[in-house]
């Protein structure tokens, strides 16, 4: 499990917060500047700019400029980032499933669970990275983490499918 602190976050919307993302083996992978909105309970959201180099992944495409709105479940094994073109064009849903979110001071982690979800701007859905949860071994060396990250899994296509929180919270529909 995530040895980072429980959720302790003490800044108000409009505060800047460090985004770290931790890799399944708990070492940081990432971190990045956003800047926090409101939330509902249980949940953190934040605001942040791509500004790494463009990754054309053939589904989604990240450009630096484009900005993100990312929703961190405290309580739920998945978060949630709507990705933005400079000009406001929606470009899709990248989810992760993760460790539920902590929070240090002005820090937010999240610990990555090798599975990802993507809806696509059309609202097709794919699912990620099983063959490297596969790979990992959790299965037999811990069965009750790959059962959650099943079940997270099909928790996140389900919200997205039925429009339920977060993918309710932007205003965009399919079909």
């Amino acid at each position: 499990m995530n040895d980072q602190p429980e959720h302790s976050l003490q800044l108000n919307p409009g505060d800047d917060v460090q985004i770290v993302k931790l890799g399944p083996d708990g070492n940081e992978a990432a971190s990045y500047p956003g800047t926090l909105l409101h939330g509902p309970p249980g949940w953190i959201v934040a605001k942040a700019t791509w500004t790494f180099r463009r990754m054309d992944l053939g589904y989604m495409i990240f450009e630096p400029g484009d900005y993100l709105f990312e929703y961190f479940a405290t309580t739920e094994p998945f978060n949630a980032f709507v990705l933005f073109s400079p000009d406001d064009q929606f470009k899709g849903w990248y989810c992760n499933i993760t460790h539920p979110t902590t929070v240090s001071t002005d820090t937010i982690y999240w610990h990555d669970l090798y599975i990802d979800v993507v809806q696509k701007q059309d609202g097709s859905i794919l699912i990620l990275d099983e063959e490297e949860l596969a790979d990992s071994g959790l299965f037999t060396e811990n069965p009750d983490l790959h059962q959650m990250i099943v079940e997270a899994r099909d928790a996140v296509v389900e919200k997205m499918r039925n429009e339920a929180y977060p993918f309710s919270d932007v205003g965009i529909t399919f079909g």
